[in-house]
């Protein structure tokens, strides 16, 4: 008589085979999901801290303008202490001793296309008795954000009878500081958060409501 089989069937260890292959591929989806979710982890928080820092840097400049003169018009004469359109703005503010030596500088701030996007960038200029020093060897300026879809800068002064005044995307008074400034920054995800700034020299150096539009 034949004795008992002894070992696995072909059956059998097809079966074995099939389910261990399936368990790999498994075992490697879930590694992959895993590390996907890692990668869109780390690229959200890098976004978002580049968010913070580059709207930390706007509202530290900006909300630091003074009302400095910095030029005159050369057909009028009249002084020219904050100028700003929908894609530039200059004005003077202290230069912190970490971007240079300190003391007003002129402030510009632009948007230049760049090789994957617009570019927020910022121009630093010693300002003296109301005239914008100009370097022998000056650098170029220097880029806050790349990358961008939009970039937008908007201004307005006191309101009417304590009503919100409208947004401008040309300051009409190159004379005077807005009481307020928004910038509006996009990227290839989405838009960032409104950055809007209060101008405290603005009480010093500003316009009256009756000015507003």
């Amino acid at each position: 008589m034949r004795g008992p089989a002894s070992g696995f069937t072909l059956i059998e260890v097809l079966l074995a085979t099939m389910l261990l292959a399936a368990g790999l591929a498994l075992a490697f989806a879930t590694v992959r999901a895993a590390g996907a979710t890692v990668e869109r982890g780390e690229a959200m928080a890098a976004r978002n801290e580049r968010i913070r820092a580059v709207s930390e840097f706007l509202r530290q400049r900006i909300g630091g303008a003074q009302g400095i003169v910095f030029e005159l018009d050369q057909a009028s004469g009249a002084s020219r202490r904050f100028t700003g359109g929908a894609q530039q703005m200059r004005f003077v503010a202290d230069l912190p001793d970490y971007l240079g030596r300190g003391g007003p500088h002129l402030h510009a701030l632009g948007v230049a296309r760049g090789g994957d996007g617009l570019v927020l960038d910022v121009d630093f200029r010693m300002v003296l008795a109301g005239q914008t020093i100009i370097a022998g060897n000056p650098r170029p300026p220097e880029p806050l954000a790349d990358g961008l879809r939009s970039v937008g800068f908007a201004y307005r002064g006191p309101g009417k009878d304590g009503r919100p005044a409208p947004w401008l995307h040309e300051w009409g008074h190159p004379d005077a500081l807005p009481s307020q400034v928004r910038v509006r920054i996009a990227d290839a995800r989405g838009a960032w958060p409104d950055v809007v700034i209060a101008l405290p020299m603005s009480a010093s150096y500003g316009i009256a409501p009756e000015d507003t539009p």
